[in-house]
């Protein structure tokens, strides 16, 4: 199992906040022979259905020196969780978690801009003074 990413706690309350119930820290997943382990699992009941939602929230933090780099691995992570949630548990809907500061900055480049378009990548954007979560990209 990897080590939490360094808001990875920020995510968390945030997600509680928004009336979240964390199911799972980390979730893990495993399919063909492999263990994955996404950072969150979380539920919100819908008082008008049985089921709710479910997500799974893969956190990042962007704090090293390139990220474009961070950003190939969490496109690569991404992708591999969700081919595994898929399989697994497919009601779960994954978000990839990224810091205000690195949405504004970089994620609305044209080139990952691209990127989240060509891969369908759902993005949960994060307050780290906050704590909150500020926007929901589908």
């Amino acid at each position: 199992m990897s080590a939490k990413d360094k808001f990875h706690d920020v995510v968390k309350l945030g997600l509680q906040k928004d009336g979240w119930t964390i199911t799972d820290d980390p979730l893990r997943i495993e399919w063909g022979l492999v263990e994955l382990y996404i950072d969150l699992g979380a539920e919100k009941i819908i008082a008008a259905e049985k089921e709710g939602y479910k997500i799974a929230v893969e956190v990042k933090s962007f704090l090293g020196q390139s990220t474009i780099s961070e950003f190939h691995t969490a496109l690569g992570q991404f992708i591999n969780y969700r081919l595994a949630l898929s399989q697994e548990q497919p009601e779960r809907i994954l978000y990839l978690a990224v810091p205000s500061d690195t949405y504004e900055t970089f994620f609305k480049l044209p080139f990952p801009q691209t990127i989240i378009q060509q891969y369908q990548l759902r993005l949960l954007i994060y307050d780290i003074e906050n704590e909150v979560i500020v926007r929901w990209l589908t």
